[in-house]
């Protein structure tokens, strides 16, 4: 199992998904799993978080559906937070392989949302606002992974979607040596040889 972090626009939605398609994983991300339920719309959109009993249900039946059909899984966007974390350290500790955090500069992640176009994208306060509530909350979850001797790698996230996905290839196989590319993807389709190639 492979975490994946970043700020909001830092392409770790995209990266999780190409990731999970080259090594044949399941790419479980919290926002994604949070929208798709629609019940939590108005919280998003304020900018504020879905609380923390109703995201640890909701992740922990994702990734038992994933570790039942016998995938791995890399997990982007979760733990969120010193809860999530807790919770995490104290059960998953020895199915984690590693934690990747994607970074970019904060101006190019604006102009990153901006382009997105999603509802919860548009103001920048709330922008803000999710930008200080991760900072926040990153720095409390490291130290925990780093307790259960968890490694945690800083990954440029700029540069081309085939130029992070190479940078990301060589950290997860480094991670993870049993990490091995496949040639087709999970839906049984050949994956596109552009991926950092």
């Amino acid at each position: 199992m492979i975490l994946l972090f970043g700020l909001a626009g830092s392409g770790k939605g995209t990266q999780g998904k190409i990731l999970s398609e080259i090594f044949g994983w399941r790419g479980l991300s919290v926002g994604e799993a949070i929208r798709q339920t629609k019940e939590y719309d108005d919280i998003i959109n304020r900018g504020d978080l879905v609380p923390n009993e109703e995201v640890i249900k909701l992740m922990n039946k994702q990734i038992k559906k994933a570790e039942d059909e016998g995938f791995d899984i890399i997990l982007d966007g979760y733990p969120r937070d010193k809860e999530q974390a807790e919770y995490v350290t104290e059960n998953m500790a020895n199915k984690i392989d590693g934690a990747i955090i994607l970074e970019v500069p904060k101006s190019e992640l604006y102009e990153r949302l901006a382009l997105r176009g999603r509802d919860d994208d548009k103001e920048k306060s709330s922008i803000d606002r999710r930008f200080e509530i991760f900072e926040q909350n990153i720095q409390t979850i490291l130290p925990m992974l780093e307790a259960k001797n968890i490694p945690i790698e800083r990954v440029d996230g700029t540069g081309s979607i085939e130029e992070v996905t190479a940078r990301l290839l060589d950290v997860v196989k480094k991670m993870n040596p049993n990490a091995t590319e496949q040639i087709n993807d999970v839906n049984g389709e050949e994956i596109e040889k552009s991926y950092g190639e």
